[in-house]
Formats: structure tokens, C-alpha cells, sequence
């Protein structure tokens, strides 16, 4: 993936950033507190800097103008939200999620657009997974296949349409459902189903092959 920054070094962030370390990526964890930073254990390989994950001193320190993904996994909500935030909308990271502990909030993480994970458990193998995986979709795992779930946009083919055939044949993914754009309808595709501007797809795709897809992806 590249160039990672953890923010919060709890339970979570640190078996997060001790994970995604192990896998050659260049790991930088933010904490407030120095001492949190004896969680990560002798196999982290990455970077600590002390601070505040919304300050934007401590966010260039830990090189967010060449970050790839940035997670927020505090014990704050709020916190994460402002996280993230920056990071999109200031420095333009690509990926970015946070960890949300009050479901109460998700209505209003979906109508920001912030990509996140709720709940307690296996909070750091979900993150993990969309990590690797290179995209913000990302479902799930099966096997050598990862399962996305995205809007389509097909700006760049020039065309209003194209057929599930099409997009099988350049790309070696399966469409597996589709959910037109105005939530009309939903089907399981065959070869010759059209698919238009804006159609919520689930797919899947071949280990690291997710980049290769990233131009159908609405951002």
C-alpha cells in the first residue's frame, strides 16, 4: 500500500500498525502519549510521533503529504472525524477511515462520506483488509478474491453504458449483482447486462489486481 499513518495506539492501532508493518509498508503511528507506544512490541517497524492526530504540525511530521491511508482509531469519535477530515480535505489522501464507537453517528459518517469501521472486535483485521486490498470499498476476503462494492463511473470509457461482458473480459473480475443507480431495480447479471453511470456494483476481483479497476470507481 505504502505510506501509512496510524493514528491512536491503543489495542487497536498498535496490532494495526504492527500488521500492516510486517507487510513492508512504511508505518507512522500517532499517539498523544509516548508511553503508548510500548504496545507496538519489538516486530513494529515503522515510526512514532508524539501528538495529536488533528494537529496539522504532528500530521506533517508523520508525512501526510505522501500518505496513501490514513486510519483514525482513537477512543474519540470526534477525534477521528476531525482526523480524517484533514486528511481528505486538506492533504488529499486517498483512503482514509475511521473507527466509530457511537452508532448513533453513522447516519452522519455516511452523509459526510467518511469511510468507517463500528465496533469493537476484529476492528484491526477489517482496516487491515482495506488496507491491502488498496481501495475503500473493500467487503471482504474469500480465498484469492477480494469482494468489492462501489458506484460505477464510466467518465472515463466516454460511454453512457457498458455491458458486464465488457468489464469481465478487460479486467478478470466477476460482477456478481448489480443495484441500478436510483435503486429500481437490483439483479444477478449475466454477460449481457448493461450497466450504467452511476449503478452500485458488487465484484470480485484477484488479489492486488483492485488498483486495476480504481478508474470505474466513484470518488
Amino acid at each position: 500500500m505504502g505510506n501509512i499513518i496510524v493514528i491512536g495506539c491503543g489495542r487497536v492501532g498498535s496490532r494495526l500498525a504492527t500488521m500492516l508493518s510486517s507487510y513492508d509498508n512504511n508505518v507512522t503511528v500517532i499517539d498523544r502519549e509516548e508511553s503508548a507506544f510500548r504496545a507496538l512490541g519489538r516486530d513494529f517497524n515503522g515510526s512514532t510521533v508524539v501528538g495529536a492526530g488533528f494537529d496539522e504540525a504532528t500530521l506533517r511530521h508523520a508525512g501526510i503529504e505522501e500518505c496513501d491511508f490514513l486510519a483514525a482509531v482513537t477512543q474519540s469519535d470526534n477525534a477521528n472525524l476531525m482526523c480524517v477530515e484533514i486528511a481528505k480535505r486538506l492533504y488529499d489522501v486517498p483512503n482514509a477511515i475511521a473507527r466509530l464507537y457511537n452508532v448513533e453517528h453513522e447516519r452522519t459518517y455516511s452523509q459526510l462520506g467518511i469511510d468507517y469501521v463500528c465496533g469493537t472486535a476484529l476492528v484491526a483485521e477489517e482496516i487491515f483488509s482495506k488496507v491491502m486490498s488498496g481501495v475503500g470499498d473493500h467487503i471482504t476476503t474469500f480465498g484469492d478474491y477480494e469482494i468489492l462494492q462501489f458506484a460505477l463511473d464510466l467518465t472515463d470509457t466516454g460511454k453512457g453504458s457498458i455491458t458486464v461482458g465488457e468489464i469481465q473480459k478487460d479486467h478478470l473480475i466477476r460482477v456478481c449483482a448489480f443495484e441500478r443507480a436510483d435503486g429500481s431495480t437490483s439483479s444477478l447479471p449475466t454477460s449481457k447486462s448493461v450497466l450504467r453511470q452511476g449503478d452500485c456494483v458488487l465484484v470480485a476481483v484477484r488479489h492486488g489486481m483492485a488498483g486495476k479497476i480504481s478508474r470505474y470507481m466513484q470518488v
